[in-house]
């Protein structure tokens, strides 16, 4: 592929179930294996196609659950065995990133890595790939670069970036700006300031690095975690694999790439940003995939599931349906339907986050049957 970049892998975390779409994502069917957007593919799917032509065929690797293998290579046909890294269990983004840059650091020293999710919805596919591109180049001045979301709303669903006003000067990579910090999810009142300010992005948690460079970051945070890290690395490509694993991978710390890599990268002066102007959303609940699927316009429902049956007079909001019941809105404002065969999800798209709370209840209970 003449387009590909020759130094640069890509890693998909495909990980987690996203627990403010269930029903409709389960443990054995994340959100990464649906197809949420009306396009015949996946949302793994996609973002392999949006990778493909930046790193080419052979250099994409994903980072996925034991469980979801057979899934993972049904939808990505192309991806090669040597590519596939699988969890014993969900170590959240720090260990998942960390392994995987450091096992194509062993295997190409200089390599430029950057991390992509696997369940996240983006419009424009060559903006996406402009702005990775600019991200590389600032990646290979020995920068830690994220690419951040101009706002298109105050949203309060996000973590933003606070941007430094002056750009970097970095060879290949205009409109990269240092970034002064990270910002957790605000409020509306303060959503709407960074929003006047012009200074904020939001945060889309894309990471793109030498790998020697995130490793010494997490190294100078998390210097077990590294170690654990390392030690895996080593073994990954030899016969000793899966011993190492079950022995390090469960002594691993738990947390996110954002507290161990982005936010003590930036208080240092070892942070960059990429300011992506194309549309992006990582569908985090029922609210935003009604806002995908009608295209943003209100007083629309809108409906998904090949063979939904609906019967709708003034309804507004989305209807999910994977059985063949007749479901039938008289009447309801912004209302969120989610129909399967095992459990049926009612609430509206102001209470759409607050699903999350029905997924740990469930946990709590026991009631593993339909998680």
């Amino acid at each position: 592929m003449t387009d590909a970049l020759d130094d640069f892998y890509a890693i998909i975390p495909a990980g987690g179930i996203g627990s403010r779409l269930w029903p409709l994502s389960r443990a054995d069917a994340p959100k990464f294996l649906h197809d949420l957007t009306g396009s015949g593919s996946s949302l793994l799917r996609q973002t392999w196609d949006r990778l493909e032509p930046l790193a080419g065929p052979d250099r994409i690797m994903v980072v996925t659950g034991r469980a979801h293998r057979v899934a993972v290579e049904s939808q990505l046909p192309g991806v090669a065995d040597h590519n596939i890294v699988l969890e014993s269990e969900p170590k959240d983004s720090t260990a998942a990133i960390g392994l995987a840059a450091a096992i194509l650091h062993r295997r190409e020293p200089d390599v430029v890595i950057g991390s992509f999710a696997a369940d996240h919805v983006i419009g424009d596919a060559r903006g996406f790939r402009r702005s990775v591109r600019e991200a590389v180049a600032a990646a290979r001045a020995g920068y830690i670069t994220t690419i951040g979301i101009t706002p298109s709303e105050p949203a309060i669903g996000f973590g933003y970036i606070h941007a430094a006003d002056e750009s970097l000067g970095a060879e290949g990579a205009t409109t990269a700006h240092a970034v002064r910090s990270f910002v957790e999810k605000p409020d509306l009142k303060t959503a709407k300031k960074y929003v006047a300010n012009g200074s904020y992005l939001w945060n889309a948690g894309m990471f793109i690095s030498r790998a020697d460079v995130l490793l010494a970051e997490i190294g100078r945070t998390e210097p077990e975690l590294l170690a654990g890290i390392e030690e895996l690395a080593a073994a990954w490509d030899t016969s000793a694999r899966g011993a190492v694993v079950d022995r390090i991978w469960p002594t691993l710390k738990k947390i996110a790439i954002d507290y161990t890599v982005a936010e003590p990268a930036a208080a240092a002066g070892r942070m960059a940003v990429v300011p992506g102007d194309f549309d992006w959303d990582d569908v985090g609940d029922f609210a935003s995939l009604a806002k995908l699927q009608s295209g943003g316009r209100k007083n629309n429902l809108a409906v998904l599931g090949d063979n939904a049956r609906i019967l709708a007079d003034s309804a507004s909001g989305i209807v999910v349906s994977q059985s063949n019941r007749l479901i039938s809105l008289i009447g309801v404002e912004d209302i969120v339907v989610v129909d399967t065969p095992d459990a049926l999800l009612v609430t509206t798209s102001a209470n759409a986050q607050r699903v999350k709370g029905v997924v740990d209840a469930l946990k709590v209970s026991g009631r593993d049957d339909v998680l």
